[in-house]
């Protein structure tokens, strides 16, 4: 039985509290919130958990194995760090950390304790992700191109993080699952409107062998927009994760270059073939990526969504801002 403990329940915590709870294997101990409303809500929704409102009380308990942390991006690295010098495993929002010094010190910090950290970058977990994840590796798509999203909508609004830190986590972390490889190259640009923070934001990632990923985050979109290019050699897919009943579809499409000797003239043909929507697992990601994190937690097994890939995707997100400030690109490798 693992013995869990959750700062914060905000947004995104009533969902963490819930998927754990629901795993016969673990007990929720504890929450921790300092909002008197946010521990009304704990109570009313699960009155056997205990209610705290300093996170002390849980990453220093006896009692608890492991700390979800649910919190802005800001107190991530201290509860953390408290978490595992005292001997808890940690299962942390995204972004894992505000910066990847701070990330680098968690992961040596678990690796020394024989710790696990699990980021939770829920989007690994959902059936499209997963679907798409076995299309890049059975070699249906063919070496991959481009990766090219659109996550838009009204809000919500943060006031740590701007746009870029609170949306592209979810691309980035999938890039970094399907693609395999660590960038060579950021480029950014973005604005702010409403406050001090870029709301708007277009990110480039430019991969080893030739892969480009383009992201565009938007705080101010009349409309909610989801959807995702993913481009290979030799098919091409959507994923919109709007769509309730085709979230992916794959194209036989494509274009052959040749060269015709002698006349040295490049020779481009166009092939359009059927398109199909493969089937997709319905089960909620957050239900999958905790029952992962348990297993990895019993099981002693480093997860592939560790602190490792949370500092990946916290290097891009730096790199990405220094390119916005700077106005250039920046090299991935000289950040850290």
């Amino acid at each position: 039985m693992v013995k869990l403990g959750v700062i914060g329940y905000g947004y995104w915590g009533p969902n963490i509290v819930r998927n754990f709870s629901g795993h016969q294997d673990c007990t929720v101990m504890a929450v921790c919130d300092k909002n008197p409303a946010a521990l009304a809500r704990v109570l009313t929704q699960h009155p056997n958990i205990r209610l705290m409102t300093e996170a002390d009380d849980i990453v220093k308990s006896p009692e608890i194995d492991a700390v979800a942390i649910v919190t802005p991006v800001s107190y991530h690295y201290e509860l953390a760090k408290k978490a595992l010098e005292n001997g808890k495993h940690v299962f942390v929002e995204k972004p894992f950390t505000a910066t990847s010094a701070q990330a680098e010190e968690l992961v040596e910090l678990a690796e020394r304790k024989n710790l696990q950290i699990m980021v939770d970058h829920t989007f690994l977990f959902t059936g499209a992700v997963r679907k798409i994840k076995q299309l890049v590796d059975d070699g249906t798509l063919g070496p991959l191109y481009y990766y090219d999203s659109t996550r838009v909508n009204l809000g919500l609004f943060q006031h740590d993080v701007n746009v870029m830190w609170d949306l592209a986590p979810h691309d980035l972390s999938i890039m970094d699952y399907l693609v395999g490889l660590e960038p060579d190259l950021v480029v950014a640009t973005g604005s702010a409107h409403v406050n001090s923070l870029e709301d708007v934001a277009h990110m480039t990632v430019y991969f080893p062998n030739n892969i480009l990923a383009h992201i565009n985050v938007n705080w101010l979109s009349p409309v909610k927009v989801r959807t995702t290019l993913v481009g290979g050699q030799k098919k091409m897919l959507v994923w919109n994760d709007l769509d309730p009943a085709e979230k992916i579809r794959v194209y036989d499409k494509g274009a052959d270059v040749k060269t015709e000797l002698g006349v040295h003239k490049l020779l481009v043909s166009y092939r359009s073939g059927d398109m199909w929507a493969p089937k997709v697992e319905e089960l909620e990601a957050l239900q999958l990526e905790t029952r992962y994190f348990l297993d990895c937690v019993k099981n002693s097994t480093k997860p592939f969504n560790d602190g490792q890939a949370g500092l990946r995707v916290v290097r891009i997100l730096e790199a990405a801002e220094l390119s916005l400030k700077q106005h250039k690109e920046v090299a991935y490798a000289s950040v850290g």
